[in-house]
């Protein structure tokens, strides 16, 4: 199986995890008092976290394979510092426990994405399959736990969605291993957009289940 054929395959979870969250400081701090954010104001927050994660894992990427270990240690310090506090935002919902949850499920995400970058550097066919097939369980997981804290959320669309989203990381990690930056950059933009796409999703759903945490801005 190609590694091209892998992305059509791959799902990932991290970033719409993190949007099952109000994922903006400020809501998250508006939502325990008396001022609800309205919807376009979480959708922007979504929008603004979901790209920032997908910024710093292409940061990763291109770090590891110019072979620059400290852009590389400081791009993966700023993944890890995105999934915390994008799995806090989501504590005054449905509490710190399944915040924990979240976090555990980012950090296999950003696991398995990693295994695949050092496969695909080290042109190891059975690591970048192993990768896949850790990365698909992953999403499968997160769809289950997504899914069930948000009946907005249907388990099979999560799931294709994030198996979109997951296309879009093997793709770029491999189109950046062969040095084909001129369909990484087309990769790169389609990825920003479905972000946008996944993350008006969660906020929408969101929106739907706590109605009362927003406000009507008209």
């Amino acid at each position: 199986m190609s590694r091209y054929r892998l992305s059509t395959l791959l799902a990932i979870p991290s970033f719409i995890l993190t949007a099952l969250v109000l994922a903006s400081p400020s809501f998250a701090g508006a939502s325990a008092s008396a001022e609800p954010a309205t919807v376009p104001e979480t959708k922007m927050a979504l929008r603004d976290l979901w790209i920032e994660d997908v910024f710093w894992i292409r940061s990763y990427v291109l770090a590891n394979h110019a072979q620059d270990a400290t852009q590389a240690r400081i791009a993966e310090a700023e993944v890890v510092a995105n999934a915390k506090a994008l799995a806090g935002t989501i504590t005054p919902f449905y509490g710190q426990s399944a915040s924990d949850a979240l976090f555990k499920l980012l950090a296999g995400h950003w696991d398995a994405i990693r295994d695949y970058n050092t496969a695909t550097l080290a042109q190891s066919t059975p690591g970048q399959d192993q990768a896949v097939a850790a990365l698909t369980q992953n999403a499968r997981e997160i769809a289950k736990f997504l899914s069930g804290a948000n009946p907005n959320l249907p388990e099979a669309t999560v799931f294709g969605l994030l198996s979109t989203h997951g296309g879009h990381h093997v793709a770029q990690i491999n189109q950046v291993n062969s040095g084909d930056f001129r369909n990484e950059a087309a990769t790169w933009h389609e990825m920003r957009k479905h972000i946008v796409v996944i993350s008006d999703a969660i906020a929408d759903a969101l929106a739907k289940q706590f109605p009362a945490r927003f406000q009507d801005p008209s």
